[in-house]
């Protein structure tokens, strides 16, 4: 049995679970409490806990001693000393409510084919459980996972290198940092290169994160440990007083949460320049502040069209982004490939400059929008829909590139427009013409013209239609 079908036969256990009315998030963070103790007996681990709670304690129960076992095991993992422990169990609590349902998806983990489990990788079968529960509408979770094809291109991209300290300050389930690590290590070879203490720092220092949701976190930590990643999973918001200690990373990979603070409430940060209640606006000062000033630190951040043209703070906060760091690149996402389908949303990519004034000399505009299909679980995301923006992104020389997708706007264009960023889709730019912004008012008034022409053209031909019709009364 292969990874994809344990997933499969591991999912198909939340069926055991709907008289219960358990949700499909909380029936993975269920799986995850149950998975850590089989995983740990599984990779000879367990001496990290306490011997009555370890695995075969569950096997061996049934029925009512069964559910008390499982609820006291709960509360006193979640009180260990061990800080991992600590992590998974904190707060957790069982949504099982018959005994008889537990013991099936005890017994059911139980009699998994483990060998071929841990063959493939236990994290790759826990990323699949992920994967799973965020493609469930019903289950909400989409909002915390990016789709894998978009996660890895960034990566790609952005390409972090052994010794780079990179974070998400909203990891969600870990996704991009797990992403980060396997791309490091593919480059050198499973760390097989690098010496004890390099490799001691790729697993507990380079790569790490923030999740303000309890559960989330909970299925971050046991993603991270599943991929050997040791490394710091704080639980807090990083909008808090908590992220200004979050700094001089290398490397920062993230898709922040959309909306506004509860009750339009500002956030409470000394090192921000402009307040806002806008939390996509707040994560972009968090992340090119918590960036290395050193001409090489960069990020790759998706936000929602609405950064890229509000006004206000909103263009105080792009002309600041783009006074700090070097804007290089805007890629104009596809519509329907997040949980909320009619969310627009880019990738921004930019560099930090070792001053804070003057690094952004021209921005380019890849649109991967404009006619592109409906996407959704029967027309997937994939790599090849990214085949072009690749080829454009990494050109030795940008301008040579032949692509109508493809346009560039100087920063004092850019500034002429109000630092108005909602540029570079096809529908906005006649004749594809890189050297001219668009004029809103000049779009405006060419749209009623042409509405007007529309109009008249359709009087006329109600005219005709009648005088017709009179002719052939006569």
């Amino acid at each position: 049995m292969n990874n994809r079908e344990m997933v499969q036969k591991l999912w198909n256990l939340c069926n055991i679970l709907r008289d219960d009315g358990i949700t499909y998030h909380q029936y993975v963070t269920e799986l995850t409490y149950l998975l850590f103790l089989k995983m740990m007996k599984e990779t000879g681990q367990e001496y990290m806990i306490p011997e009555k709670y370890r695995w075969d304690s569950l096997v061996e129960k049934d029925g009512a001693e069964l559910k008390g076992h499982y609820a006291r095991l709960l509360t006193d993992l979640g009180k260990e000393e061990n800080q991992l422990l600590r992590q998974i169990y904190h707060d957790a609590k069982s949504n099982i409510r018959k005994p008889e349902n537990l013991r099936k998806i005890i017994q059911s983990i139980n009699h998994l084919d483990w060998y071929n489990a841990k063959q493939e990788g236990l994290g790759d079968l826990y990323e699949g459980l992920l994967e799973k529960n965020a493609g469930e509408f019903k289950s909400g979770a989409g909002q915390y996972f990016t789709p894998r094809v978009l996660v890895n291109v960034m990566v790609e991209l952005v390409d972090p290198q052994p010794g780079e300290r990179c974070h998400d300050p909203a990891a969600g389930t870990f996704g991009f940092m797990v992403a980060a690590a396997r791309h490091v290590r593919e480059q050198i070879g499973q760390y097989s290169r690098l010496s004890d203490e390099e490799v001691k720092f790729q697993k507990y220092q380079a790569f790490s994160g923030v999740e303000l949701v309890p559960d989330t976190h909970r299925l971050a930590v046991m993603n991270a440990l599943l991929h050997d990643i040791h490394g710091e999973i704080l639980l807090g918001d990083t909008l808090s007083p908590l992220g200004e200690r979050l700094k001089n990373f290398d490397v920062i990979l993230t898709n922040p949460p959309f909306g506004t603070k509860k009750g339009g409430e500002r956030v409470k940060r000394n090192d921000f320049t402009f307040q806002t209640a806008n939390k996509q606006l707040n994560f972009l000062q968090h992340v090119y502040r918590a960036l290395k000033p050193d001409g090489k630190a960069r990020a790759a951040v998706v936000v929602p069209d609405n950064v890229l043209f509000e006004e206000g703070i909103g263009a105080d906060i792009r002309r600041e982004l783009m006074e700090m760091c070097n804007l290089h690149t805007i890629l104009r996402l596809p519509t329907g490939i997040f949980y909320a389908p009619g969310v627009k949303t880019n990738v921004l990519f930019f560099t930090r400059g070792e001053k804070d004034t003057g690094n952004t000399k021209e921005v380019w505009v890849y649109d991967l929008r404009t006619d592109m299909p409906s996407f959704g679980k029967r027309n997937p995301l994939t790599r090849e829909h990214f085949t072009g923006f690749i080829r454009a992104y990494t050109a030795e020389d940008r301008r040579q590139v032949k692509d109508e997708r493809w346009n560039v706007f100087t920063r004092e264009e850019i500034a002429k427009n109000g630092d108005n960023l909602d540029i570079g889709l096809l529908s906005f730019a006649p004749l594809y013409n890189p050297e001219k912004l668009p004029d809103p008012i000049a779009k405006s008034e060419e749209a009623v013209e042409k509405l007007g022409m529309a109009i008249s053209l359709i009087n006329e031909v109600i005219a005709e239609l009648k005088a017709a019709e009179q002719r052939g009364r006569r």
